[in-house]
C-alpha cells in the first residue's frame, strides 16, 4: 500500500495485491458480482413490467415518467423555469429544486440518440447503476477482499427501493459518482476525487455529501501531515465542493437572493432542515391516526439505517465512507418534506451495508445455505416491494 492511500484508509486493511498497479476493470471477480447485481436488477424490471400489465398500466411510464421523473425530463426538454406549480400561499413547486446534471446529461443524449427523452433518461439511469456497482465492489474488495465485495454489491441491488435504480431518478447517478470519488480518495487520488465530487454536488441536493467526505479527509490529512500534503490534495479539496455550491448561488442570484434563494425554493415543496422535527411529526401522525402500507416500511428503513451506522462506526471504516454515509444519513433524518422519500435519499449510502456484507460473508463460509436463505428473502422482498411502490402504492417515490 502506498504511504499516500495507506493515511486515508485508517480502518482495516486492504487485501489488494498493489494498488499502483491497474487492475482489469471487470476482473473475474468483479464480472460475477456485476453480473449477479444485474439479474437482480432485470428481475424486478420484470415484475414491474408484469404487474403494469395487470393493472391496466404502461411499463415505460411508470419507470421513465413517475414523480420527479417528470421535472427531470421537462427540465432536460424544455429547460430551467418552463414549470411551476402554485397550490396555496407558501406551497409553490418550482423545477430550481432540481440539480441540472442528471437533466443536461439526458438532453445531451436526446440530441445524440434516436430515442425518446424518457429512454434516454432510462439508458443513462441504467448505466450510472451499473457504473455506481463496480465502483461500490472496488470499495468492498480494498477494503475486505472480493467474497464481502460482491455480497455488498448483492445487497446494495436488492435493497426493498433499490426499484429507483431502475428509475429515471438520480440516485443512480449521484452514486456512481459518490462511489467513485470515495475509492480515488482512498486510493490518494485527489484530483479525481475532487472532480467526481463536484460532479456528485451537481447531481442532488444531498451530493454535498461526497464533498463532505473528501473535504474532511482532506483536513485530516492536512493536520496529521503538518502541511506536508500529497500532491493534487489543495487542488481535489478545493474542486470538491464546487459543483453543489455553484448551482446553489446560481439559483440564489436567479431569486434575488445569493445565499437563501435556493433554500427559499426548497421551503416552497416543503423541504428544510429542521433538526428531524418534520420527521418526528409524521412518525407521530403514523402512531396516532395509522397510515398506508409504506409509511411503517419506510419508518422501519430508517430505523435500520441508523443501527447499521452505528454498526459501521464499530467496524472503524476509512473516514471518507464514515463522513459520506454520516451526512447522508443526517439529511435524510433531519431533512422535513415527504417522509416517504427517506428511503431513496439513504440509496447512495451503500457503506451502510459493509457490517451486514461483512456478516453474510461470515454466514456463508460456515453455513451457505442460510446465507442463500437470507438473500433470497431479500429478492423476494426487494422485487414484491419494488413493484408494488410503482403501480399501487401511489407514494411519492
Amino acid at each position: 500500500m502506498t504511504e499516500s492511500s495507506a493515511t486515508v484508509l485508517d480502518g482495516p486493511p486492504a487485501t489488494t495485491a498493489d494498488p499502483g498497479t491497474s487492475p482489469r476493470l471487470l476482473a473475474p471477480g468483479a464480472g460475477r458480482a456485476i453480473g449477479l447485481f444485474a439479474a437482480a436488477r432485470l428481475t424486478g424490471i420484470l415484475a414491474v413490467t408484469v404487474t403494469a400489465w395487470l393493472s391496466g398500466k404502461q411499463p415505460m411510464a411508470l419507470l421513465g415518467r413517475s414523480w420527479d421523473s417528470r421535472w427531470y425530463l421537462h427540465i432536460a426538454e424544455h429547460g430551467y423555469g418552463a414549470r411551476t406549480l402554485h397550490f396555496r400561499p407558501g406551497v409553490v413547486f418550482s423545477d430550481l429544486a432540481f440539480f441540472p446534471l442528471y437533466p443536461a446529461l439526458t438532453r445531451s443524449l436526446y440530441e445524440l440518440l434516436p430515442l425518446s427523452a424518457p429512454a434516454c433518461a432510462l439508458l443513462l439511469a441504467w448505466t450510472a447503476t451499473l457504473a455506481a456497482a463496480l465502483a461500490i465492489y472496488r470499495i468492498g474488495e480494498l477494503l475486505h477482499g472480493r467474497t464481502v465485495a460482491a455480497l455488498l454489491v448483492v445487497l446494495w441491488g436488492l435493497l426493498p427501493h433499490s426499484v429507483v435504480l431502475s428509475m429515471a431518478y438520480t440516485e443512480p447517478l449521484l452514486t456512481a459518482l459518490g462511489a467513485w470519488s470515495l475509492y480515488a480518495v482512498l486510493k490518494g487520488r485527489w484530483l479525481w476525487a475532487g472532480s467526481l465530487a463536484a460532479l456528485a454536488g451537481l447531481a442532488r441536493p444531498n451530493g454535498f455529501a461526497v464533498a463532505a467526505a473528501v473535504l474532511a479527509t482532506a483536513g485530516y490529512e492536512i493536520v496529521r501531515r503538518r502541511g506536508r500534503v500529497p500532491r493534487g490534495l489543495w487542488a481535489g479539496a478545493l474542486l470538491a465542493p464546487v459543483g453543489w455550491s455553484a448551482y446553489v448561488l446560481w439559483v440564489g442570484f436567479r431569486k434575488g437572493d445569493p445565499l437563501g434563494g435556493y433554500f427559499t425554493v426548497q421551503r416552497g415543496w416543503g423541504s428544510r432542515f429542521d433538526f428531524g422535527a418534520g420527521s418526528v411529526r409524521a412518525v407521530q401522525r403514523m402512531l396516532l391516526h395509522g397510515d398506508r402500507f409504506v409509511f411503517p416500511v419506510t419508518l422501519v428503513i430508517v430505523a435500520v439505517a441508523v443501527l447499521l451506522y452505528a454498526l459501521l462506526l464499530l467496524e472503524r471504516p476509512p473516514l471518507p465512507l464514515l463522513v459520506y454515509s454520516g451526512v447522508l444519513l443526517l439529511v435524510a433524518l433531519g431533512g422535513s418534506g415527504y417522509f416517504e422519500s427517506k428511503p431513496r435519499f439513504l440509496l447512495p449510502a451503500f457503506p451502510l451495508l459493509l457490517p451486514l456484507a461483512c456478516a453474510l460473508a461470515r454466514t456463508a463460509r460456515a453455513r451457505p445455505a442460510h446465507a442463500l436463505l437470507v438473500v433470497g428473502a431479500l429478492a423476494g422482498l426487494s422485487v414484491t416491494y419494488g413493484a408494488y411502490l410503482l403501480a399501487y402504492a401511489h407514494a411519492p417515490l
